[in-house]
């Protein structure tokens, strides 16, 4: 809701074109299919007609345009309405941190959590534009179902199978970064510490004095490969078990995609049909597995964003000793 007030124009305007940009690929697969079936008939005549097949290909190529313009207009506003909001939650920040007392800005458990609001400034416009587009699939995929129904429903189960493995591999390993991330808070600003004071025209008298330029770059390489051991560890068992199902997911798509080439060759589909089964089959899939990966990072960013607001929603005790002084001319 908070973005949707930093630009009310701009933030309907991207709805409005995701959900025409998710009606847009069932109709063109199904105009795909039409034209197959035109060519087909158009083969088997003694008298060509094309007309109606250049209709076809022309408002055809007319949705492609439009699909493309949808679609850059989509992360043209998710770009601007990231900024705005941005500038907007790092000002909502720089104001509340105004209301701490200087003793509180030394404690380092509190300095972790706004490091970690701080670092959420744009979180909130990635997790809204996951939100929508998890709207626009959901849209996609309704339709695409709706198509492949009413030709084949066994196809249904074949595709449940297809998309299960990536469910279970999205659960199993949801919430991991999160943990690993917020259980590093500290080491994080440690490292960006280190990496200021070994590189900054400010500090660089005293680390040439005192030849410190070994003793951070050790401290920082120190901590940097624990990081990177801990991240790997996590990215290794999240490759090894998503190639694991995949293989699964996969054998399952050609599975179906088999059973519509047989009853094609069978006579029961036209080419035109095989164009749009396989095809929407195919988007289905990736739709589907694109939906549930999808849910764990808006999970996963929702974790995140819990930060920014825990932060904002902390009550402070103004000590009433701190006075405010006049800004020098």
């Amino acid at each position: 809701m908070e973005i949707r007030k930093v630009n009310p124009l701009l933030f309907y305007s991207n709805v409005a074109g995701r959900i025409l940009n998710a009606i847009l690929p069932v109709v063109m697969l199904w105009l795909g299919k039409l034209i197959i079936d035109e060519v087909v008939v158009q083969i088997g005549a003694e008298t060509k007609d094309m007309e109606r097949l250049w209709i076809l290909m022309a408002v055809e190529f007319l949705l492609a345009v439009l699909s493309d313009l949808l679609s850059r207009g989509i992360s043209l506003s998710d770009a601007l309405l990231g900024d705005q909001y941005s500038i907007e939650t790092s000002v909502r920040i720089i104001k509340k941190t105004s209301e701490l007392n200087l003793d509180q800005l030394e404690d380092s458990e509190f300095y972790d959590k706004l490091e970690r609001a701080r670092r959420q400034t744009t979180g909130r416009v990635g997790l809204m534009s996951n939100i929508l587009a998890q709207g626009e699939d959901l849209i996609v995929i309704l339709s695409l179902l709706a198509g492949v129904v009413s030709f084949e429903p066994w196809l249904i189960i074949l595709l449940i199978v297809s998309v299960v493995p990536t469910i279970i591999n999205e659960i199993k390993f949801s919430g991991t970064s999160y943990s690993l991330a917020r259980s590093w808070t500290q080491e994080r600003r440690e490292l960006d510490y280190l990496r200021y004071a070994g590189a900054s025209d400010v500090t660089a008298k005293e680390v040439k004095l005192f030849g410190l330029s070994d003793y951070l770059a050790n401290r920082f390489k120190g901590l940097s490969d624990k990081y990177y051991l801990q991240s790997k560890r996590l990215a290794k068992q999240r490759a090894g078990w998503g190639s694991f199902f995949n293989v699964i997911g996969t054998a399952a798509y050609y599975g179906a995609y088999v059973f519509i080439v047989f009853r094609t060759v069978a006579g029961i589909f036209s080419l035109g049909d095989l164009t749009f089964l396989s095809g929407s089959f195919n988007r289905l899939r990736s739709k589907l597995q694109g939906f549930f990966t999808r849910f764990t990072q808006i999970t996963d960013s929702a974790l995140y964003l819990q930060d920014y607001f825990e932060f904002l929603d902390l009550s402070f005790e103004r000590n009433a000793s701190e006075g405010k002084l006049p800004l020098p001319d």
